[in-house]
């Protein structure tokens, strides 16, 4: 089981990075947004993903852990593949994504190449479960949004992290001392990746 691939990027294709490990080339299936931070020739480090079916075995890379998070999340929803996941985290971030989940926004998800609108709805529907089952269907307050009083975009930002796949108690503990008050979700959502991702 593989971790993390670091080495030198021989190749770039679409989807598709080529990473030399000491004389090794490993074809790495990645998305549009990690290959935009990818130079041929130049050192990098991918977080993998291990593909293994019957008949295939395949790496999916990414640059950051929350693109891979994400990733892992996407795939666990029937009927999307890796190969749709890789799609639709081209087409967003994962903080893009969280908000799409939470706020049923369908057009970001079927902007993705080949994903369409019963996929899309997929997503979102099993993805919010996740959110109910984990907050016991109450909407989340981290404690710092708890006692600044700026519950709204800072409980939208907590329950768009557990869509990304962190528990309440990493929430709580990356939100704690995020000054939320004027902050958009979205902006409480890099911050808190930030601090959780170190």
């Amino acid at each position: 089981m593989f971790y993390h691939i670091e080495g030198t990027v021989a190749e770039l294709a679409p989807n598709l990075a080529v990473v030399d490990c000491g004389g090794v080339g490993y074809a790495v299936n990645t998305t549009a947004n990690t290959l935009s931070r990818l130079e041929p020739g130049k050192k990098a480090k991918l977080y993998v993903f291990d593909y293994v079916k019957e008949d295939c075995f395949e790496l999916y890379g990414f640059f950051t852990k929350s693109e891979k998070r994400c990733f892992e999340m996407l795939i666990t929803v029937s009927g999307v593949g890796p190969k749709a996941a890789v799609s639709i985290l081209s087409a967003v971030t994962p903080e893009t994504l969280a908000m799409a989940v939470m706020n049923g926004d369908e057009k970001a998800l079927t902007s993705a190449q080949g994903v369409g609108k019963k996929i899309a709805q997929r997503v979102i529907l099993e993805l919010k479960d996740k959110v109910a089952k984990e907050t016991g269907g109450t909407s989340f307050q981290a404690p710092a949004a708890a006692a600044s009083g700026s519950g709204g975009a800072a409980g939208d930002a907590a329950s768009a992290l557990i869509v990304l796949g962190y528990s309440s108690a990493e929430i709580g503990a990356a939100m704690r001392d995020i000054d939320t008050a004027g902050m958009t979700a979205e902006e409480i959502i890099k911050a808190a990746l930030k601090r959780m991702i170190k």
